[in-house]
């Protein structure tokens, strides 16, 4: 296969040309690991962390890495995998996130810190930023979006209001003169709300069905609840409050399994959390138990 040429005159050989298969890697680990569900961890010679994933079928995921070109440089380091099995894929996915911050592999470009989030509000109508260390984002109503930076929510807004017509200037992005038109109303690009073509109350009605697809939805429960999902009569509980993981518990369900867990009042909205159970929780696919 023909080496690649860079933008600067260098030869750089494709994947392929270079790899071989690793068989440095601990033949033991590899032929532990089970066709169940959990978490794998790519381990190098000190037994420190280099990557960590999450499949429904280990063995397989991992054969799949094993194969890839792309991932030799992950590959030539690792010297052995170990494993974590859970009873289903949401158990998978909340371990490797809490895995992934705690032990920050360097393979892993996502979810190695807690994002410090921020939000939006609608204040008389107009968007309004605010972050989660104001205010509590698993209780609070009304916030639309979730984003890692300011930056990230300004750009999202931006590009909300610029495709449903709104105004920059009600929005609080842009300044004009009482009574003139915005620069996007003058290219054709702005519904009109700043020159009274539409009424400030229908432009906040607007805005908010724009915002309807990213509103934040608060935790729907009284308390802690435990999901439950279960493999092959091998039953887990993960206990989760207010989009907080907490932990996982083994049938029968002792509340000791959680020792060193935050405690269940000071759980903490957690954004990665929220995406892993939204869908699954408002859908009514988990069997969902108080706590």
């Amino acid at each position: 296969m023909p080496a690649l040429v860079t933008s600067v005159g260098l030869f750089r050989p494709q994947p392929a040309t270079s790899y071989c298969y690793p068989d440095h890697i601990d033949a033991d680990s590899l032929a532990a690991l089970p066709s169940k569900p959990g978490v794998y961890v790519f381990e190098d010679e000190r037994k420190c962390p280099l990557y960590i994933g999450k499949s429904v079928n280990i063995r397989s995921r991992v054969r799949a890495h094993l194969r890839t070109p792309e991932e030799a440089r992950l590959l030539h380091h690792t010297r052995a995998i170990s494993y974590f099995r859970t009873a289903g894929e949401i158990g998978a996915l909340l371990l490797e996130s809490r895995l992934i911050k705690e032990r920050q592999p360097v393979h892993n470009k996502k979810l190695r810190r807690t994002r410090e989030m921020c939000s939006f509000r609608l204040v008389q109508d107009a968007p309004q930023l605010v972050h989660a260390r104001e205010l509590d984002f698993a209780a609070t109503n009304g916030l639309y979006g979730l984003f890692a930076t300011r930056r990230a929510a300004l750009e999202r807004l931006q590009t909300l209001i610029d495709a449903n017509k709104l105004c920059r200037v009600l929005c609080g992005l842009e300044r004009a003169m009482p009574g003139k038109p915005c620069f996007a109303c003058q290219l054709g690009r702005c519904a009109g709300a700043c020159v009274g073509r539409e009424s400030r109350a229908e432009h906040g009605a607007r805005l908010r069905t724009a915002l309807e697809n990213v509103q934040v939805v608060t935790w729907p429960y009284a308390g802690p609840v435990g999901l439950i999902e279960e493999c092959d009569g091998w039953r887990q509980m993960h206990v989760v409050n207010r989009w907080c993981y907490l932990g996982t518990l083994d049938e029968p369900f002792d509340p000791a399994q959680l020792a060193g867990a935050p405690a269940l009042e000071r759980a903490a909205f957690d954004v990665d959390t929220y995406a892993i159970l939204l869908k699954p929780l408002l859908a009514g696919e988990m069997t969902v138990r108080p706590l």
